[in-house]
């Protein structure tokens, strides 16, 4: 990790990636700029540990991060990855408590850090950023619910199903099709979804026998996310 000194129209130009602030106006950017501290971070460096005491929010505004923790067994349990434009660390900045996973670099990483004081601050004196800030929340407790029904009703290839769908959902190229490059590893969404590898190579092969996927190079196509979209919600019981 090192850190950067970055010039302050930059600095603005930068942070107008996260998706949070892409509305807001350039004085509002310019508050953030100014609590901002700047790191680079190679792939495979650690940012945040679980359990740690750090308390600074952070912004991606160049590069990929996984966010995860390890089992006592050692099992790697991938909770999301996070590219250019988000964010993390916020619920640590709000409520003080040690961090709840690590977070690493996939790819070289340039990220803006706030520390905790600073982004209570803007939350309280700025109500637009409190809003954007109360809205995230929400949709990350609205998508851990979820995700928390998917692996405690549906089997292991509906978990699996699931999955796909939401990082299709992320890379979409038509209105029927997504394209995810690269494609993550089977392993990667083993951990994903608490199963193990052979498992996710049995359930591709299924579903590229059916036409709903289709493995090209380094990419999955996605041929059908109306299909798969139905497959998952059959399984979840909602029509």
């Amino acid at each position: 990790m090192s850190t950067r000194n970055i010039p302050p129209d930059r600095a603005i130009a930068m942070l107008s990636v996260i998706k949070e602030f892409k509305n807001l106006p350039p004085k509002e950017i310019e508050m953030v700029a100014a609590a901002c501290q700047w790191h680079r971070y190679d792939a495979g460096n650690e940012i945040v540990r679980y359990r740690d005491h750090s308390n600074s929010a952070f912004f991606i505004v160049q590069g990929d991060i996984r966010v995860m923790y390890h089992s006592l067994s050692g099992q790697e349990v991938i909770l999301c990855n996070l590219p250019t434009g988000e964010m993390f660390g916020e619920l640590t900045a709000i409520d003080g408590h040690p961090r709840s996973a690590t977070a690493v670099a996939l790819t070289s990483t340039l990220l803006a850090s706030m520390p905790s004081q600073d982004f209570q601050n803007l939350i309280y004196s700025n109500r637009q950023i409190a809003e954007i800030i109360f809205k995230r929340l929400t949709e990350q407790v609205r998508r851990l619910t979820e995700r928390v029904y998917d692996f405690s009703t549906l089997a292991v290839r509906n978990r699996i199903q699931s999955e796909l769908l939401r990082i299709a959902n992320n890379h979409m190229v038509s209105a029927n099709a997504a394209v995810i490059s690269p494609s993550p590893t089977q392993t990667e969404i083993a951990n994903s979804v608490s199963t193990h590898r052979e498992a996710v190579s049995r359930e591709l092969k299924i579903l590229i026998k059916d036409n709903l996927i289709m493995r090209k190079g380094r990419d999955l196509h996605v041929l059908d996310i109306t299909r798969l979209t139905q497959l998952v919600n059959e399984a979840r019981g909602s029509f």
